[in-house]
């Protein structure tokens, strides 16, 4: 029976957070792309919380708009509230978080891939990844069409095999009643690649003219608002923003949970996958923080032309009846009309040790893998995994080196290395105590960290590249003035110190040791400061930071110094460690099934220890002396 045969460069299964910044990347470096969804209308869908970023996925965003991702533009045009978290404690952990209209960000995604040259959007179900000899050369749909590729990058996100639960109903689709993908997963099977099952949930949708906004409190935006994109005048992004709103749960909502634990599917075996830890069901809060008598509630709107509100916190998988019930046991939520039921989804992942910090397929050259189907949570987590197997099977296609981004390097790096050398038996959620770096690793700085490789993979342009150069300039030259600025103790510097809280100056100093103290800000320094150029906001701020964390700062970066010299230290992909006589059996086990690019990575392997490492350097300096390419 004839069927259609197409010829491309790459294709990218799947148009989640992760799939469009895989084709993006891919056609904005030359590629013929094409990209595949179950549903055009799903593309960049947001099927659980209305928002981007958030604790640690704001830097996230932040460095994929550093290297050349799109979500942090899309977000900064689309967003209806926004907030820098964490404010009150040090820059490390500053977080942005904008609440999206989920329709317009859509929409705006979709708008922005169909405009980008040399990517096609087809709707069809991608059935089987087609291989030979170890390398990808396409993929069949349902409806037996091949398209050859030199590259395919999997981003299927919840969408394999997916089943949404919650009570006694259980419906094989994906997210918001999408068509589920129910037949990629044998072909991955057969092809030797190893599957989880791992869910996640989502909590009701309420309409919001049934809501008692009096019973809660209302949250606002920042009067100031920080776009995400560094490319984005913050003058475009202060807009009327919209209102969220908290409230708390209480012992009858409590009650009825416990009450009603037999009939959830969590609990009764019904729900087989493993569930994000960091990220619980009300259930399973209730149940694990039994000694707490209240759960923060977050009502906050779905977009500006709908009357749809998210209820944050109350994720659930609780039969109809009980959902009803524990919602309406809520301050402000007693008449409260449900639109959509809470639900949990279990769906096919990947175990993400079988990739290369690269995403590539350590078993199969040129199919690379992506967000939720690596075993990751979060829509932000996604979209930077999307980006970095896009640029990488670009890499592949165009006969350049693929990029690794190292721990110390940023987030995205932390993110990937912790999915492919870990053992990660629960999706895979971003923290900032994740990394070891945080204090470089700022969410203000991401440009300055990343900008340059963006620019040297070819996603970024030669004008910003040009930009960030002289916006570094700029901070250095105020950092060099700043120190060499010499005030006395006269009577108006003391003046000055005293307003402030501040200790009075027994001798002269530099402004960069005024500003050292914890109560002075650089904005106060122009009431001293006769010189003072006009900078920009973004200059000044990472002029102060890093006049204040000067020590932290060169403290880390001589950590840095350690870190990379284990990093540096490659191992040959074809060492035979079974032949290494002092290495513990578990160790040879373990590495042979990660296949570590370097000691750094070998060296935070699960069940392989610093012994084994020290074993495996002096075989590598001995294959060396041996003569041996190591």
């Amino acid at each position: 029976m004839p069927y259609v045969e197409e010829y491309t460069d790459a294709v990218v299964v799947g148009a989640g957070h992760a799939g469009c910044e895989a084709a993006l990347a891919c056609a904005r470096l030359g590629l013929e792309t094409v990209i595949f969804t179950v549903s055009v209308d799903s593309i960049a869908l947001m099927p659980c919380n209305p928002n981007i970023g958030g604790s640690s996925k704001g830097h996230l965003v932040r460095e994929l708009d550093a290297l050349g991702g799109e979500m942090g533009k899309v977000i900064d045009r689309t967003f209806i509230q926004s907030k820098m978290l964490n404010v009150s404690k040090g820059p490390a952990v500053h977080s942005l978080r904008a609440q999206a209209d989920k329709a317009e960000y859509s929409r705006a995604m979709r708008m922005v891939l169909e405009e980008t040259e040399r990517l096609q959007i087809v709707q069809a179900e991608v059935t089987d990844i087609l291989v030979e000899n170890g390398q990808v050369t396409g993929v069949r749909l349902y409806s037996g069409a091949v398209y050859h590729a030199k590259v395919v990058i999997l981003c299927t996100g919840t969408y394999l095999k997916a089943r949404c639960i919650y009570g006694d109903v259980s419906m094989h689709t994906g997210p918001n009643g999408l068509q589920a993908a129910n037949y990629l997963t044998d072909s991955l099977k057969n092809l030797g690649i190893e599957m989880y099952r791992f869910k996640t949930g989502t909590p009701a949708r309420i309409d919001g003219r049934t809501v008692d906004y009096s019973k809660m409190e209302e949250q606002f935006g920042d009067k100031r608002v920080v776009p995400f994109s560094f490319t984005t005048d913050p003058e475009t992004v202060q807009i009327e923003q919209a209102s969220c709103w908290l409230t708390y749960t209480n012992e009858k909502t409590h009650d009825i949970i416990r009450s009603n634990l037999d009939r959830s599917p969590l609990y009764s075996g019904v729900i087989e996958g493993t569930g994000p830890r960091y990220c619980p069901s009300i259930e399973d809060k209730v149940v694990r923080f039994s000694d707490k008598n209240r759960h923060q509630v977050f009502i906050e709107p779905e977009g500006r032309y709908t009357s749809e509100m998210y209820v944050g916190g109350m994720s659930s998988s609780l039969p109809e009846d009980v959902q009803h019930a524990m919602y309406h046991s809520v301050p402000g939520l007693e008449h409260a009309k449900i639109v959509r039921n809470a639900y949990a989804i279990e769906y096919d992942c990947i175990n993400p040790q079988q990739l290369y910090p690269t995403l590539e397929f350590k078993k199969i050259k040129g199919l690379f893998s992506g967000g939720q189907f690596n075993g990751s949570s979060g829509y932000e987590e996604a979209a930077c995994q999307g980006l970095v197997a896009g640029i990488n099977a670009s890499m592949e296609v165009l006969g350049r080196e693929q990029i690794v981004i190292d721990r110390s390097q940023g987030y995205i790096g932390v993110l990937i290395d912790d999915l492919v050398t870990k053992e990660n038996h629960e999706p895979y959620r971003m923290m900032t105590s994740r990394s070891e770096y945080r204090l470089l690793l700022r969410q203000d700085n991401a440009d300055q960290r990343l900008t340059p490789l963006g620019y040297e993979v070819g996603l970024i342009s030669e004008e910003r590249y040009q930009k960030l150069i002289y916006k570094k300039e700029q901070i250095q030259k105020e950092k060099e003035r700043l120190e060499k600025t010499v005030v006395g103790a006269n009577a108006s510097v003391q003046h000055f110190l005293e307003s402030h809280g501040s200790m009075k100056l027994k001798t002269a100093a530099s402004l960069a040791e005024i500003l050292r103290r914890p109560e002075i800000k650089y904005e106060y320094l122009s009431e001293i400061d006769q010189d003072r150029p006009n900078l920009p906001l973004e200059v000044t701020e990472q002029v102060e930071i890093d006049i204040k964390y000067d020590g932290y700062i060169k403290r880390q970066l001589k950590q840095v110094e350690q870190f990379q010299k284990l990093e540096q230290r490659r191992i040959p992909e074809d060492l035979n460690y079974e032949e290494i006589g002092s290495l513990r059996l578990e160790a040879v086990q373990k590495l042979k099934l990660c296949k570590p690019i370097s000691i750094g990575q070998a060296s935070r392997i699960s069940g392989v220890s610093p012994a084994d490492i020290s074993v495996l350097l002096i075989y590598l300096e001995q294959k060396k002396g041996q003569g041996h390419t190591i």
